[in-house]
């Protein structure tokens, strides 16, 4: 999975709402679809876009944008296949705007009010099963599976074991954001550069002589 430190003006109030580098999220398809426009076999990422809805569209179109790879660990073949038909089929769906807003509700604290209760003080978005945003919509695509991303956690009390046992209660998916996915201890964070035999020494410096 991708996220993307966008430079439009609805990117820029999504990072300070959720105070985060990341506005947008995007799902790798790897080369499941081949919409036109694309070569054979090229990478491809689903996405839900403020203008367009749920689509498909290249990797190299994010590849002048800070980026961060979140990986997710274990999965089965099977369990690509079924994240990745989930967003597949929801291609065409349009964006949901009314979540933006309950997400701001919900981010900004005030007047104070538990986290566990604010949730229950917000209308979840349009309610239209066709509407989504990116994060919300890849969240939903994972708990499909019953991936973890940030779920709660209730104590309950064992009669056998010592310490309690503790059980993971699903998130709301409209309550997602992009570094939710950064900041999940279930996703880990790939780094291109220095996965592939980085070696500092090699790198080309800037002399005096060519800064003046």
């Amino acid at each position: 999975m991708l996220l993307v430190d966008g430079t439009s003006r609805i990117s820029s109030a999504i990072k300070y709402l959720t105070q985060s580098t990341w506005s947008h999220a995007a799902l790798c398809a790897g080369a499941a679809l081949e919409p036109k426009g694309t070569e054979p076999g090229e990478r491809l990422l689903l996405e839900a876009d403020i203008n367009e809805g749920v689509r498909s569209v290249s990797l190299s179109r994010y590849g002048n944008f800070h980026t961060r790879i979140c990986r997710p660990i274990g999965l089965s073949e099977s369990d690509v296949e079924a994240v990745v038909n989930y967003m597949c089929q929801r291609l065409g769906h349009q964006y949901d705007l009314k979540n933006i807003f309950d997400l701001a509700r919900y981010l900004i604290q005030t007047p104070p009010v538990p986290a566990r209760y604010r949730r229950r003080l917000v209308a979840l978005g349009s309610g239209d099963p066709t509407r989504a945003i990116c994060s919300s919509l890849i969240a939903q695509a994972f708990q499909s599976i019953h991936y973890p991303i940030l779920p709660y956690v209730q104590a309950q009390d064992s009669e056998v074991a010592k310490y309690p046992r503790e059980l993971l209660e699903l998130r709301h998916h409209s309550l997602f954001v992009p570094r939710d996915f950064d900041i999940s201890p279930y996703f880990q964070i790939i780094k291109p550069t220095i996965e592939h035999n980085f070696d500092f020494r090699a790198l080309s410096w800037q002399t005096e002589d060519e800064r003046s």
